[in-house]
């Protein structure tokens, strides 16, 4: 069983920043891709920000130059970095990750999700 927990959440003021934090725990060979996802007030859950084992990066328009997703890989730890935070910012942000099994399987986990609140 993987766990993925998230810390970093909270209420910034509107151009603020903050940092999300996800590390992978339990028993697995190794994690592809890692990533956040957002679901907003009555919107469909919507990809962040993404990055792979090579440190290739993918990023959502909405985000780009203002987030910032790297990885430690030795911890098996994700950070995403949110400067110049707006209002539509605003959502719930889980992390993401594609595990390979000891039997070699790939299962995609879920972490329990943290609010991110800007206020205007």
């Amino acid at each position: 069983q993987v766990q993925l927990v998230e810390s970093g959440g909270g209420l910034v003021q509107a151009g603020g920043s903050l940092r999300l934090s996800c590390t992978a725990s339990g028993s697995f060979s190794s994690i592809h891709v890692m990533a956040w996802y957002r679901q907003g007030p009555g919107m469909q859950r919507e990809l962040v920000a993404a990055i792979n084992s090579g440190n290739t990066t993918n990023y959502a328009d909405s985000v780009k130059g203002r987030f910032t997703i790297s990885r430690d890989s030795a911890n098996d730890r994700v950070v995403l970095r949110m400067n110049s935070l707006q209002p539509e910012d605003t959502a719930v942000y889980y992390c993401n990750a594609d595990v390979r099994g000891q039997l070699g399987y790939v299962y995609r986990y879920w972490g329990q999700g943290t609010q991110v609140t800007v206020s205007s």
